[in-house]
């Protein structure tokens, strides 16, 4: 049982960080479009409302997948988040500023204001996307590590081609993921601007998502694994059928499968690898070289069969109580408050 645990942790990291693509997806997505789709004002308040109840929600995906990382496998978290510093800082930054930028926006009535917050919103979420992106890269194609599990070369030895195509891959995601979130979440014009957004993306945005997983399954594929990238493109096709008619909710959720296929693929290539070398295969960092003792991954899983149905239960009443479509008519006019 013991030497089942690493590899259970490997899958439960796994399944984290596709619940963070999943979740976060959309609202960095929509933290972009504030910019590139939304055309006025009160649009963009539309945008924000749909993701007002759960963007800081969605983001503990991204603490417990770092965190389970560094609990589980510290040799791993040790060698990614040092080598992938000035990456993560920049994540770091992009998360802070459109945090802000949702919580500030509106304390001001002034449209000089309320654009420099959305341009703090839609740039940190593509700051955000794409770090995430380019580090989930990285620790599935390789990184230049010595037998100690430390980064030779420069500051930006990272800074390969895998990494550009990572992040093209999740930033494009995010862009037709809510595109797919707005159309099912709104009524009225946004909702038909998502929904024609949705079908011009999603033949070209998912392209890098798919070389993502080709690159990996041309390396360390397996049957199984090249299976699921043959269901990620029927789930792609199946979700712009939805859409093309007015199944907004199907075409949504065909999505999101289709990207927990490739994810899925992405990581069940490189098993049991967690963070490959690119200077020795023999210094690759493995589900079992990297992980922690026995007794921790053991109290760790008693703790997650308790905390991690109570997180999901949680989320999903969250979605369930704000399930309700939100339009241009619901937002009341922006006005100035008086101070008393």
């Amino acid at each position: 049982m013991t030497e089942a645990l690493p590899t259970l942790w490997f899958v439960l990291i796994a399944v984290l960080w596709c619940g963070y693509l999943f979740l976060e997806g959309f609202d960095l997505g929509v933290g972009m479009l504030m910019k590139l789709m939304a055309r006025n004002d009160t649009q963009r308040r539309v945008l924000l409302n749909t993701v007002g109840p759960v963007w800081d929600g969605n983001e503990v995906w991204l603490v417990t997948a770092v965190g389970a990382t560094f609990a589980a496998f510290p040799y791993w978290y040790a060698s990614l988040l040092s080598a992938l510093y000035l990456p993560f800082l920049l994540v770091l930054l992009g998360l802070i500023f459109r945090a802000v930028g949702f919580e500030w926006r509106g304390k001001r009535h002034s449209d000089a204001w309320r654009n420099g917050w959305d341009w703090a919103i839609a740039l940190g979420s593509f700051a955000a996307a794409a770090g995430i992106g380019a580090a989930l890269a990285l620790t599935t194609t390789g990184l230049p590590l010595n037998e100690n599990g430390d980064r030779v070369g420069g500051a930006f030895a990272w800074a390969t081609w895998p990494a550009l195509l990572g992040a093209a891959a999740v930033v494009l995601f995010c862009l037709v993921h809510a595109a797919a979130f707005i159309a099912l979440k709104t009524d009225g014009g946004v909702r038909r601007q998502a929904d024609r957004l949705f079908r011009r993306l999603l033949p070209v945005a998912m392209l890098p998502f798919l070389g993502w997983a080709l690159l990996v399954q041309l390396d360390t594929g397996s049957v199984l694994t090249w299976l699921a990238v043959v269901a990620a493109a029927a789930g792609l096709t199946a979700a712009y059928r939805f859409s093309a008619v007015g199944r907004d909710g199907r075409a949504f959720a065909a999505l999101g499968l289709a990207m927990l296929a490739l994810v899925g693929s992405i990581f069940g290539a490189v098993f049991p690898v967690v963070l490959p070398s690119t200077v020795d295969p023999a210094f690759d960092l493995t589900v079992q070289n990297a992980s922690s003792s026995p007794y921790t991954l053991g109290l760790m899983s008693i703790v997650a069969c308790f905390g991690v149905p109570l997180v999901l239960a949680y989320q999903a009443w969250t979605y369930w109580v704000f399930r309700r479509r939100v339009s241009e008519s619901s937002i009341p006019p922006a006005h100035a408050v008086t101070a008393l």
